[in-house]
């Protein structure tokens, strides 16, 4: 089981009234949050974030580093030595984010779940597999892009390499647990473990980024997407 927040966060908070917490908060413990319209019912402002729109907000995160690998492919290609810092700093929000945050909250909370219900273990266990060498090409990929840039030919096929089988993988796993493995840890964790479980995320969350936590990670990849030429939206719309 997980262990319990004894108090609730500041997002399951944000909104209410001082004088709507109390009721809220002891009857949301014994059942499911009311249906909309009901006596009680939360307004818009404020639903508290459910773990599965975590996960998948940092998925977001997770793709646009994969378009910043694709440019980066390009620009290696041609012989671009610039491209190698901002893969680098790419590769470092893959590390910290994705595989030490992201990856072992989904590890340590969202697969046992699952197995512990018997459903989707052949799902996890190959999604286990695939975490484990993402970390492993993030390694290569940290160690390829350090230092002044990729100028051998031998490295940059090996970085090219990395860069397309990291891609490769990663998009149809991240399209699995948003469409598959996300939806099932509803059916297998009671409500009040399921909104725990975002408190858990959320306090974690801060405790590794500080008070910007999941924002400030945006704001880097900005940066990098800005360095490449690749931050305007509209530059990907078809003619």
């Amino acid at each position: 089981m997980i262990e319990l927040p004894k108090a609730m966060s500041r997002r399951s908070l944000v909104g209410m009234s001082l004088s709507a917490v109390g009721g809220i908060a002891l009857s949301a413990c014994d059942s499911p949050p009311p249906k909309g319209g009901e006596s009680g019912a939360p307004s818009e402002g404020e639903l508290p974030v459910t773990p599965p729109e975590d996960l998948m907000k940092e998925h977001g995160v997770l793709k646009r580093i994969l378009l910043i690998y694709r440019e980066g492919i390009r620009r290696v290609q041609v012989g671009d030595a610039a491209a190698s810092q901002a893969l680098n700093a790419g590769a470092e929000i893959i590390r910290t984010f994705i595989h030490d945050y992201h990856e072992h909250s989904e590890e340590q909370y969202v697969f046992p779940r699952l197995e512990q219900a018997g459903k989707l273990t052949d799902i996890t266990s190959v999604l286990r597999t695939q975490h484990q060498r993402g970390r492993t090409i993030t390694d290569r990929v940290l160690s390829l892009t350090s230092g002044a840039g990729v100028s051998d030919r031998s490295q940059r096929e090996e970085l090219t390499q990395d860069l397309a089988a990291f891609i490769r993988m990663y998009e149809p796993h991240e399209a699995r647990e948003d469409t598959v493995v996300f939806p099932a840890l509803r059916d297998v964790v009671p409500p009040k473990e399921f909104r725990d479980m975002a408190e858990i995320f959320e306090d974690e969350e801060h405790r590794r980024f500080g008070p910007t936590g999941f924002e400030g990670m945006v704001a880097k990849v900005v940066d990098i997407e800005k360095s490449l030429g690749i931050y305007d939206l509209s530059q990907f719309t078809p003619a």
